[in-house]
């Protein structure tokens, strides 16, 4: 292989194609937006960053591999911060708990809450490790091609019970009901839901635990421009702007790329960081095997979509941790609103983000950057009019924030401005407009994803939160060296 293409320039693909590039193969990343970065997107306004995300950075390790691959170091192009508290969560009783991998502080933490479930929570972290071994360092980074790798990878599963929910597993080690979401919620962050996601998915504990969670100095798009600067240095092209229209075939192999502006790249492997159904039902149309996927995609289960308001406001906040998530009044029955019956509840729970508390920067002095996350359900479950829905809940979202956080927030507000569910589909071809791709379920995980290389094409090969392993900067990361490995002959 000497020449590829990658359609999407999100992290994972930026990640696969530094790897390929580092290898010698010549590589071009083709973009539909005027920006690298897909779900990492952000804006200046008035001043102020907004990052659209991904905020949370985990695995560090794995992004500094990219650079090392060709003896760089990732510090000479972003700057990766520390944040603690990992996040603080709080409930409408005004009850609040910080989270971080100090072990004193967080015993602490816990004993206030339930002194009983300090003994089950150093259980539940020794399960959490172990699932972290087998299903991430093991596994994480490797493709799952054919169904005797998932057999032979079924008797480690079994053992720490993947067929159980994180919450189910959790439960099983914590009495008590808020410590309970304390230490489940994480699957949210990758699309799943606490309550049906496979309790393998406690493995981001352990992986927060052991690496940290960080912050990029100047927001998630320097580490995005960090990636971009790394891959042109090593002689890689990026096209910003001009949308893949289709990808070529002949028989069993793609030939090449052609884009909305009529530039035509002749290459010998395309890989996909798109949006899996996109890529096989829009991309693909001139081949039968790819809307026979395209099809056999559209029926299985995808991850909800999100809500995000931006807001930058007059004044500081320090009492406002960088990472917070407002539980709302109720947990199961709001997790089985947004997946399970496409409710768009009276309730929530909310992510808030504010970068200023850790980068001053991100705002005009004496201002501060947030935004706020709220999962709903995705177009294929609540097909409404967001026009007329979104503002209504902007405001529900603020007037929340302002109730148990920000008394006078109305009136410090400067800009702000909303992201919905028809965005994700508009803006990034999501199917459904989901956030996070195919829900990360048991039957819907390794083999049982999209393959990290086409079973029909093959030198058709897929990176991202659609792929083994999913969601989350460690998992798209993970699959761009599954991916890598395949395309590159190191891989089965």
């Amino acid at each position: 292989m000497k020449r590829a293409a990658v359609v999407g320039a999100g992290i994972g693909g930026l990640a696969l194609a530094i790897r390929l590039q580092s290898a010698g193969v010549d590589t071009v990343v083709l973009e539909a937006r005027d920006k690298p970065g897909g779900r990492a997107y952000f804006w200046e306004r008035d001043g102020f960053t907004f990052d659209a995300g991904p905020t949370v950075i985990t695995a560090p390790e794995a992004l500094e591999e990219l650079w090392q691959l060709s003896g760089h170091r990732m510090s000479d192009d972003v700057t990766l911060k520390p944040i603690s508290p990992f996040y603080r969560l709080s409930w409408p009783d005004g009850t609040r708990f910080d989270y971080s991998n100090d072990d004193h502080a967080l015993a602490a933490e816990i004993a206030r809450l339930e002194p009983q479930d300090v003994a089950g929570y150093g259980r539940f972290l020794e399960y959490a490790a172990g699932v972290y071994e087998e299903g991430y360092v093991k596994l994480g980074t490797v493709a799952f091609q054919d169904f005797m790798s998932m057999v032979r990878a079924a008797p480690a599963l079994a053992k720490y019970g993947a067929w159980r929910s994180v919450y189910s597993k959790v439960s099983s080690f914590i009495r008590n009901e808020k410590l309970r979401q304390a230490f489940s919620f994480h699957t949210l962050l990758v699309g799943g839901n606490p309550m049906t996601a496979s309790a393998i998915y406690a493995l981001i504990h352990q992986l927060e635990r052991q690496g940290g969670v960080w912050w990029a100095e100047g927001g998630t798009n320097r580490l995005i421009a960090a990636m971009v600067r790394h891959f042109e240095r090593l002689g890689g092209i990026i096209r910003l702007g001009d949308p893949v229209a289709g990808i070529d075939t002949l028989g069993d192999l793609v030939t090449g790329v052609r884009t909305a502006s009529g530039h035509e790249l002749q290459v010998d492997a395309v890989a996909c960081n798109a949006d899996v159904v996109h890529s096989y039902r829009d991309l693909l149309k001139g081949s039968r095997s790819s809307q026979r996927a395209a099809q056999s995609l559209e029926r299985k289960r995808f991850s909800p979509s999100l809500f995000v308001v931006h807001f930058g406001v007059r004044g500081t906040f320090p009492d406002i941790a960088h990472h917070s998530i407002l539980f709302g009044p109720r947990y199961q029955g709001l997790l089985a609103d947004i997946f399970d019956h496409g409710v768009l509840a009276e309730d929530f729970s909310l992510y808030l983000h504010h970068p200023s508390a850790s980068d001053p920067a991100m705002a005009p002095e004496g201002h501060s950057t947030f935004y706020a996350l709220a999962p709903v359900p995705h177009l294929g479950k609540f097909p409404a009019d967001w026009s007329e829905i979104g503002p209504v809940l902007e405001e529900r979202i603020l007037a929340e924030i302002q109730r148990r956080l920000i008394p006078d927030l109305k009136d410090r507000i400067v800009t702000r401005f909303s992201y919905a569910p028809p965005d994700f589909r508009d803006d990034l071809a999501a199917h459904l407009g989901s956030a996070f791709s195919l829900e990360p379920i048991l039957t819907q995980s390794a083999w049982f994803r999209t393959h990290n290389r086409d079973d029909a094409i093959h030198n058709l090969f897929f990176v991202g939160a659609g792929t083994h392993p999913g969601a989350g900067i460690p998992g798209v990361i993970g699959s761009a060296k599954a991916t890598a490995a395949l395309m590159l002959g190191e891989g089965k």
